[in-house]
């Protein structure tokens, strides 16, 4: 019998809108302090999920905490099973991606501390490096074929 393990959920949002040319943009933020891929373009707004806290609840407060924005409109984008090379339990993730299509408020850091830079790029030129794991979703989107559920480092 295999053993069965916990996943840490988490929530990410992408937000996205539409220059007056048509090309889509993304909304990313520049890793800084955390610990974890500092240096690297990341999603606007990401955190793991409470217990007792629904993935969309998640990410409407990681949202405010992160980028000061309420009223954010989310809807599913996909859900990536990954694992990491550690074996710590830790690295067993379940994250699901959202995208923000509409928003009150103008996203600004909000913890400079955690956050060097926070910028729109075109998603047909993303910058460099993106977290891996990020990044296959953001080529997915730009290939324009998201699929429902990904998996990750197996």
């Amino acid at each position: 019998m295999t053993e069965s393990f916990a996943v840490v959920p988490a929530a990410y949002v992408l937000f996205l809108r539409d220059t007056p040319s048509g090309a889509a943009e993304v909304l990313l933020q520049l890793r800084e302090g955390t610990g974890y891929m500092d240096g690297y373009w990341a999603t606007a707004a990401a955190g793991h999920v409470e217990r007792g806290e629904s993935v969309f609840d998640a990410a409407a407060r990681e949202v405010t905490e992160e980028l000061g924005v309420t009223g954010v409109h989310l809807a599913p984008l996909c859900a990536m099973h990954r694992t990491g090379a550690t074996g710590d339990p830790v690295d067993e993730r379940v994250d699901y991606f959202l995208r923000a299509d509409a928003w009150t408020g103008e996203p600004v850091i909000q913890e400079p501390d955690k956050c060097a830079d926070l910028k729109w790029f075109p998603l047909h030129d993303l910058p460099d490096p993106v977290v891996p794991h990020e990044l296959v979703v953001l080529e997915a989107l730009r290939a324009g074929a998201v699929p429902p559920i990904l998996d990750h480092g197996f």
